[in-house]
Order: C-alpha cells, then structure tokens, then sequence
C-alpha cells in the first residue's frame, strides 16, 4: 500500500514523490524484488535505479530544485514512436 508520508518538509515535487516511495526508480526496484527469478537476472538494473534515486536526492539537496533531466522528462509521442517504429 503506498500512500503519502507527511515529514513536514519543504522540498521538490520529485523528492516528495521520492519520500513517498513512489518514484520511477523505487517502483522499477520493488518489481524487480516482487517478481520471482527476476532479482538475480535484474540485479544490474536494480542497482541503476539505486544509484539513479541517490543521484536525484543528492541533485535536490544541493541545487533546492529537481535534476533537469528528471524535471523536463516527458514520454514522446506517439506519433513520433510510429514513424520510428
């Protein structure tokens, strides 16, 4: 069950999406540890999505805003996934 964690806390939308254990990151983890067989074949990956959610907590506490790269994300469209296709 995910739900929200009040901390009390002024922070990033992300990083309070990342506080709530709701993140790409956390979830693409919690698949990986849920799904059976899946640990030791996705260990490498796991440990992307570990490393990619301490880089994004860090990113945050040091600038006071959410890494470009996650902020200015967006799934492309599918037109353009159709012509690639």
């Amino acid at each position: 069950m995910r739900g929200f964690k009040e901390r009390g806390t002024t922070t990033t939308p992300f990083d309070m999406v990342m506080l709530n254990d709701l993140d790409r990151f956390h979830l693409v983890m919690d698949v990986i540890d849920r799904v059976d067989g899946l640990a030791s074949r996705a260990a490498v990956l796991r440990q992307r999505m570990a490393d990619a959610r301490l880089s994004a907590r860090l990113y945050t506490r040091e600038h006071g805003a959410d890494d470009p790269r996650i902020a200015g994300w967006a799934w492309e469209s599918s037109e353009r996934n159709e012509r690639s296709g």
